[in-house]
């Protein structure tokens, strides 16, 4: 009888550990395929749409897309 808990036991906690590992490396995979975008980016990619981006207007631009994630 104990041995069947303790088996149940460790293999609950093998499975989070597994589990914890596996998510792990996929979310480092997935951010290093999709990097979430800083101030550098917003500036190149505003000057690659032909604007001349104000320091202003990154800060505006950058605390609307954290609004944007915060509402999802």
């Amino acid at each position: 009888m104990i041995w069947h808990i303790l088996g149940y036991t460790l293999a609950v906690v093998a499975g989070i550990a597994i589990g914890f590992f596996i998510a792990r490396k996929t979310m480092m995979s997935y951010l290093k395929k999709n990097p979430p975008i800083n101030e550098q980016m917003l500036r190149v990619m505003m000057m690659q749409m032909g604007q001349n981006p104000s320091q202003k207007k990154i800060n505006q631009m950058m605390k609307a897309m954290q609004k944007q994630q915060q509402t999802k």
